[in-house]
């Protein structure tokens, strides 16, 4: 049965966005005056970015979202190829110690962003052909851990462990609904906790992410930094905070906050209420999502939609754990709000496809 597109979702998503913009513009403006001698610098490339995103978005929902299905393989081939490209010097380039992009003049492109919805696409269509139930040995499943633990050991390579364990948990959380055997994730959870710790051992900046995350005062101008004052932005703001434009820690106080820790700055700035209508959206977009998924006959088309608002929700929460000092830094940024192109067109291309599926409910 064909219907219209999801437009409650739709709507969630282009608010969020505009108001991204309108946080990009709020958060960036001193720094980019600094910096470029340009307040407008980060707003004028987001606002090409979201342009753009949208033109995607529109694009992508009138593409019948089989066309995925029949090209998965390809799709899955073209984002490891990118992986591999961007880890050679001359080809990626380094921002912020990580050799994750493709630099084009003062714009970066992150293949890994594109690697994560690739592997979603894949791994759905081989879910759908395979029946899997509670009886099912981790044998039916080998070829998908594979692929991804390659996709995974790629970006860590890079080094980017929160892209990694976004791309690795998504992909679990695919399993567990398809019926997978209860047995694996436990083995999984042992399995990737282990690794985790080594992956930690072995970093000495992770290591300190992890000091700093249990005691950020005891290196409050090193490690601890970034935590300590994304909290002074957070903490003390009140109902309706400090107004628009009216942050304080932007002034050179929390490092580069139209990126992972903007959220910081909106809560400075529009205080409770303004926290809790960005979790609202988020929330909108996640029960958006899983009815849609929940209403498709097709499987592919129902773990597709599935893995896609799981992994943008997922990746939320991440952020917002962070900034809040819940869990260490992981340098993943905030769908929608944050400033980025990659990050904001994969976001809007996912969209797109969940919005195609979405008029082909039952």
């Amino acid at each position: 049965m064909h219907k219209k597109i999801d437009k409650i979702l739709l709507l969630s998503v282009i608010t969020l966005a505009l108001f991204g913009l309108m946080m990009v513009y709020s958060s960036s403006s001193i720094w980019a005056e600094y910096k470029f001698n340009d307040s407008f610098h980060y707003l004028k490339y987001q606002a090409v970015f979201l342009i753009f995103g949208i033109v995607v978005l529109y694009i992508v929902s009138k593409i019948d979202y089989n066309l995925y299905y029949k090209y998965a393989s390809k799709i899955l081939l073209g984002c490891l190829i990118l992986l591999i490209l961007v880890l050679i010097p001359g080809i990626g380039s380094i921002r912020n110690g990580s050799r994750s992009w493709f630099g084009i003049g003062s714009l970066g492109i992150q293949p890994s962003e594109a690697a994560k919805l690739g592997l979603l696409i894949f791994t759905s269509k081989y879910l759908s052909k395979m029946q899997i139930t509670s009886k099912t040995s981790i044998k039916g499943v080998i070829p998908i851990l594979l692929v991804t633990l390659i996709f995974f050991g790629l970006i860590m390579l890079q080094p980017d462990l929160g892209t990694g364990v976004i791309l690795l948990v998504s992909i679990v959380s695919l399993l567990f609904i398809a019926g997978l055997n209860i047995k694996f994730f436990f083995i999984a959870g042992i399995v990737g906790i282990t690794g985790i710790i080594f992956l930690i051992l072995i970093a000495p900046y992770r290591m300190a992410r992890i000091t700093s995350f249990l005691d950020p005062w005891s290196d409050a101008l090193g490690s601890g930094f970034q935590i300590i004052q994304s909290l002074y932005a957070i903490g003390p703001q009140g109902i309706f905070g400090t107004g628009y434009l009216n942050s304080i820690q932007k002034h050179f106080y929390l490092p580069e906050p139209q990126t992972d820790f903007i959220f910081s700055i909106i809560a400075e700035e529009f205080g409770v209420v303004g926290s809790f209508i960005v979790a609202a959206l988020f929330s909108l977009i996640l029960y958006r999502g899983i009815k849609i998924s929940n209403k498709q006959q097709d499987p592919f088309a129902k773990y597709l939609a599935f893995g896609m608002t799981f992994q943008i929700i997922f990746q939320s929460i991440m952020n917002l754990c962070v900034v809040v000092g819940l869990i260490p830094v992981t340098g993943v940024t905030l769908p929608f709000l944050s400033y980025g192109g990659s990050s904001l067109l994969i976001s809007m291309l996912s969209i797109g496809i969940l919005l195609n599926i979405s008029k082909h409910t039952n």
